[in-house]
């Protein structure tokens, strides 16, 4: 009867530790997702400002009468412009 009262126990603590060790696995999965998604509102952050300040420097070079067209004249829409007809 001990015995099976033992295997009982052990059987209840291996559970316990399986338990304990997905919660672990999920909270750092959760944290990880976290850190991928500050990543990527940093790099957003960072492409909105590079782009606010590429405005601000093509607005310097381009003439008023062509601010209506401003964005063709940015860094990344003329570099995405074909140099030939094709």
């Amino acid at each position: 009867m001990a015995e099976v009262e033992r295997r009982g126990e052990k059987k209840e603590a291996g559970k316990k530790r399986e338990k304990k060790t997905e919660k672990q696995k999920k909270q750092k999965k959760e944290r990880m997702i976290d850190v991928k998604r500050v990543a990527e509102e940093w790099e957003i952050w960072d492409e909105e400002e590079e782009a606010a300040k590429s405005e601000a420097e093509t607005k310097k070079l381009v003439l008023e009468k062509f601010y209506k067209w401003i964005k063709v004249f940015s860094k990344k829409q003329s570099e995405q412009m074909p140099t030939r007809k094709i």
